[in-house]
Formats: structure tokens, C-alpha cells, sequence
């Protein structure tokens, strides 16, 4: 049963009063974001109100959240138009590109379903905050300076950023800018910040396009030259499926795997949030169906891909919604106006649409996620401004594709050169620490204690192998070289290879390679592997303190004072501090 036919029978009558409320608020801002949107994406303004209805009735049936709104979005917009206009032949035929656009959103559609299905919902995980703050930064910037002309009243024709800031910039020095544009449009700008700060619960973006569309109306803006968006056609389009060339799927794929990665990172992390506020929990695989539910349903009646909107969805929180009543009542409210009411915004100047994306676009930017990941990590902060220069040098799609690179690389480079260091006693402290927390810790004559921050595998096998080849060199030598390994948490054959052979040099020199705080499905592997028969078991120990006791048994080794074992008694703070943030000492305080 889908999940909206299963809330109807949990819906309670006292929520009725609000969601009704609720959708007509939110109509309010669906239909001029709607709008914008699709321009944004290159495509005729009343797509993006045919896609508003289809996706809002397909996920209230589809989808398992009880407040998320879906819609049109200026993340996705520049990624749809980076995918379809490219394909449209010269002359951009506009009927094309919908039909590109759609079959598009059929793709995203596709791969949500299948990806849901499988329980592939972890992907999301595949854009860190660092990547996606710097992915979010550029396409801010991309945003910003495509619609800065159209905000000014004239039109730039030119591929990439760079080409597009030249472009506008001779536009405003050869006197191309329309006054009036630019005064409804900045302020247009203006008026939405200036509520957006001062008035939150007041809807900015209604508020402005009726002051655009009055003043479109007194002050006859179109014979000054100011472009509108005109009367929409009226009706809803018929069931279709879009008819597109062969040649086309390839970079439709690519199109629809980005966008579909994008959208389920932004569904997830929007979920999340309105989901703790509101007790639910978050099935991220449903959540998949759901979306790609929206996304089937817009690509066949001539719409275009969608994600879940945080602003929209806050807006409906705020206006009391209880249930996905509230985005039915804005589809069916969109409906009728375009169906009795088509003439609406005939008179709703273009650059106001172009103010309603500005703001969009300036609310992705994350200046201060920028700052402090240049203060609290430099390497993540190098990582952000990377996909923040693929997205601005390279385009959008491209962009997406580094932020997802370097995510993978960055947890690539952390598991292949992990944080490693020595253990040692601390005074009366229970435990085994940190040498670099604690300089002044002490070592056991004969005995060094290693810990190894990752699982090993066969890309920092080496890593490993080198870090004990380089303590059992050490000046005077030791003779147990103990692997504080609950860290540990897996070992493949590369990595088994590794240690059978280390174990082997170790033993030729008089040196025994042993291991304490193994975990049991890892002792399950190597002994699979026949490490076992190489690494003798008297080898393993339960604990360091285990290990480091029977090496004392076995050597005769005393502690500088003559003790026994570490006295336990409460843990100071640490000596100085660590370069890189690392775990406490082998399962114990510190």
C-alpha cells in the first residue's frame, strides 16, 4: 500500500482547518518559483507550474514524509539546462527542449525507483559538507551571473562564466540595460531579502510579485521596455511521452545520474532536519520512490525534474501543515488558476522572475561554512574550494562529478594514510596514550605499542608495513612490536599478504609482531586466511594491558620505577595537542 493511502486512515479531522490553510499559502509561493525555475532551466515558464501539480500529487501519494514539499528547484535548474540545451538544436526549439527536459525527468525518475528498491539510499553519502558547500558555492555564482542581464532587462549570449561576466559586463558598457528592468528587478531583490530578514512569516516572494505585477500596471513598464512573462497558455497537457533521438540518451544519463544524486542529497539532509522537529523518522530508501514517483509524474505531462525545496517546505511548516493535504490543495489551486485563470500574470515583469532566482541562489551560498572550514580543517577547505572552481570554470554537470571525485578521494586518502602513533604509560593513568598527547609518557624497554587508525587493506598495507618495518629498526631494537588494534576493523588478503610476510622478516630478526584488542570477526578472517598458523596464538592478547603483561612475564621487563601496571585514578588533560583529531588510547580513556 503507498504510503499516502496508508496516512488517510491516521489522518486526523482537527488537521483539516490547517492544511487547507497551509496550501494556500503556499500556492502563493509555488506558482512565481514555479515559474522562475523553469526559465532557469531554459525551458517556457508554464512548464514549471505543470511540473508544481504533478510532482505535489504524486509524492502526497508516493512519498513517506507528512511535510516534505517538492517542486522545482534552483539547484537543479542549471544542471537541467546544462544537460538539455546543449541538445537543442539552433534556433532553440522550445517544444524540444521540454520533450528533453521530460524525458529527463523520466531518467531521474528511473534511477530514483530502481536505487530505492535496491536499499541504495547510502549514495547521498557520496557528497560531503566540505564538496557540497563548495558545489552549492559555484552554482550560487553561476546562478548569479546568468541572471544578472535579465535582471537589468536584456539578454547575454555566452557558454561558461567567464564568457557570461564579459558578456554582461559589455551589455552594461554598451548601454543595453533597461531602467525600468532594473528597477523592478533590484527591487525585487530587495523587497525579498528585506522580508526574507525583518518579516519571516510574511510571504516575500507573493509580496514582491504583486507590487511587479502593480507596478507593471500603473506605470505601463512595458512600453518602457521591460519584458513580461505574458498570458500562459491555458489548460493541462494531455498524458505524453516525450519523443527524443537515440543520440540524445547518452548525455541524458549522465544528466540524470547527477540530478538524481543531487536531489536524494538534498531530500535527505531536508528530511532530517523537518524530521526531528516533527518526531518522524526518515526512510531514506522510500524517500527514493517518492521522489522518483514526482519525477515520473512531471515527465509525463511535459514537466521536468524536481527535488524537495526547504524553503517551501518551512513555509508550509510555518502555515500549520499537518499532512501532504496541504500540498494537494496547492497543486489543485495551481490547477484551477492556470485552467480558469490563465491571464494572471500576463503582466509580471521578467525581471522579477530573475529577482526570485537571485534570491533562491543567493540562499545556496554558504560564506560562512567557507570560514569556518578554513579555521577549523585546511585540507577540507582546499576540497570545498576545488568543486566550488569546478562548478564556476568547468560548468555544472562537470562540477558535480569533481565534488563527488574529491569526496571519495578525501575518504580514500584518510583510510590510505591513516592517523598512527606509539602508545605509552602515563604516570598513574589507567591505560595506554597517546605519545604525542603525552610527551612525557613512558615506554616499556623491548616493547613498542602501535596503533593504526583504519582498516587495512591493500592500499595502506604498505603504509602499515613500513610504520612497524621503521620501529623495528629502532636503536636499542625491540623484541615485541604489539599492534594496538581495536581499530582495526577489517583485513583483506592484500593486507594478509602483508602481514604474513612482515611477520616472517620480524621473526628472522629475533622479533615477534603481536596483536591485542582484536576484534573477533577480523580474528575470524586472518584465521581464514592461515595467519594463524604463521603468527604463533600466543601472539593475540586480549587487551594491551594483556600483552604488555605478558611480555613483562616473559622478558623480565620493568617499568623506570619498579611498578607493576598503570594505577588507575582520573584522566588529566592531555599534555598538548594532537595536529589531527584521533580516537583515545586502545579502548580506553585518553
Amino acid at each position: 500500500m503507498p504510503p499516502g493511502v496508508r496516512a488517510l486512515h491516521g489522518y486526523r479531522g482537527s488537521w483539516l482547518p490547517k492544511d487547507l490553510v497551509a496550501g494556500v499559502v503556499l500556492t502563493a509561493l509555488l506558482v512565481p518559483q514555479g515559474m522562475a525555475y523553469a526559465e532557469l532551466a531554459g525551458l517556457p515558464a508554464i512548464t514549471g507550474l505543470y511540473t508544481s501539480i504533478t510532482c505535489l500529487l504524486a509524492y502526497a501519494v508516493f512519498g513517506p514524509s507528512r511535510i516534505l514539499v517538492l517542486g522545482p528547484d534552483s539547484s537543479l535548474g542549471p544542471m537541467i539546462a546544462a544537460t538539455v540545451l546543449p541538445l537543442v538544436v539552433a534556433g532553440g526549439d522550445p517544444d524540444r527542449a521540454v520533450a528533453l527536459a521530460s524525458m529527463l525527468a523520466l531518467m531521474v525518475a528511473v534511477v530514483m525507483i530502481a536505487a530505492g528498491f535496491a536499499g541504495l539510499g547510502f549514495v547521498a553519502d557520496l557528497l560531503s559538507k566540505p564538496t557540497m558547500i563548495g558545489y552549492m558555492n559555484g552554482l550560487a555564482l553561476t546562478i548569479l551571473v546568468g541572471q544578472l542581464p535579465k535582471l537589468l532587462g536584456f539578454s547575454v549570449d555566452a557558454d561558461g562564466l567567464l564568457g557570461e561576466i564579459g558578456g554582461f559586463a559589455s551589455g552594461v558598457a554598451g548601454g543595453e540595460v533597461v531602467p525600468a528592468a532594473a528597477a523592478v528587478g533590484i527591487g525585487g531583490v530587495v523587497v525579498i531579502r528585506a522580508l526574507q530578514r525583518w518579516l519571516p512569516k510574511v510571504p516575500a516572494v507573493l509580496v514582491m510579485v504583486v507590487l511587479a505585477i502593480a507596478a507593471t500596471t500603473v506605470f505601463d513598464l512595458e512600453e518602457r521596455g521591460v519584458g513580461l512573462v505574458g498570458e500562459l497558455p491555458q489548460g493541462f497537457p494531455p498524458l505524453t511521452f516525450p519523443g527524443v533521438e537515440w543520440s540524445d540518451v547518452p548525455p541524458l544519463v549522465g544528466g540524470a545520474l547527477a540530478i538524481a544524486l543531487v536531489a536524494l542529497a538534498d531530500t535527505i539532509s531536508t528530511a532530517s532536519a523537518f524530521a526531528e522537529r516533527t518526531g518522524q523518522e526518515v526512510r531514506g530508501n522510500q524517500e527514493m520512490i517518492g521522489i522518483g514517483a514526482a519525477n515520473l509524474a512531471a515527465g509525463l505531462f511535459q514537466g521536468f525534474a524536481v527535488s524537495t525545496s526547504a524553503s517551501r517546505t518551512a513555509v508550509a511548516e510555518r502555515a500549520g501543515a499537518r499532512s501532504q493535504l496541504t500540498g494537494v490543495v496547492g497543486a489543485v489551486l495551481i490547477l484551477l488558476m492556470i485552467l480558469l485563470l490563465p491571464g494572471l500574470f500576463r503582466n509580471l515583469p521578467d525581471a522579477a522572475l530573475a529577482a526570485v532566482v537571485i534570491t533562491a541562489a543567493l540562499s545556496l551560498a554558504d560564506l560562512p561554512g567557507v570560514v569556518r572550514l578554513w579555521h577549523q580543517r585546511r585540507v577540507e577547505f582546499g576540497l570545498s574550494l576545488a568543486a566550488f572552481a569546478g562548478v564556476a570554470l568547468l560548468g555544472v554537470l562537470p562540477g558535480i562529478a569533481i565534488a563527488v571525485g574529491l569526496s571519495i578521494l578525501n575518504v580514500f586518502r584518510r583510510a590510505w594514510r591513516p592517523y598512527q602513533t606509539t602508545l605509552g604509560r602515563v604516570g598513574a593513568v589507567a591505560g595506554y596514550h597517546d605519545v604525542r598527547s603525552y610527551p612525557d609518557a613512558e615506554l616499556l624497554p623491548g616493547l613498542v605499542i602501535l596503533r593504526f587508525d583504519a582498516p587495512l587493506f591493500f592500499a595502506n598495507a604498505k603504509t602499515f608495513r613500513d610504520a612497524v618495518t621503521a620501529l623495528a629498526r629502532q636503536e636499542p631494537a625491540p623484541r615485541w612490536i604489539v599492534v594496538a588494534a581495536e581499530p582495526i576493523t577489517d583485513v583483506d588478503t592484500t593486507a594478509a599478504d602483508v602481514l604474513f610476510d612482515l611477520d616472517r622478516r620480524l621473526d628472522e630478526n629475533g622479533q615477534s609482531l603481536v596483536f591485542a584488542e582484536l576484534k573477533d570477526p577480523v580474528r575470524a578472517k586472518i584465521e581464514r586466511y592461515g595467519l594463524t598458523r604463521e603468527i604463533e596464538p600466543q601472539h593475540f592478547f586480549p587487551t594491551v594491558e594483556s600483552a604488555v603483561e605478558g611480555f613483562r612475564a616473559r622478558t623480565g621487563a620493568t617499568w623506570a620505577d619498579g611498578t607493576a601496571a598503570p594505577l588507575p585514578t582520573v584522566l588529566p588533560r592531555p599534555a598538548a595537542p594532537l595536529p589531527e583529531p584521533a580516537p583515545g588510547g586502545s579502548g580506553h580513556p585518553g
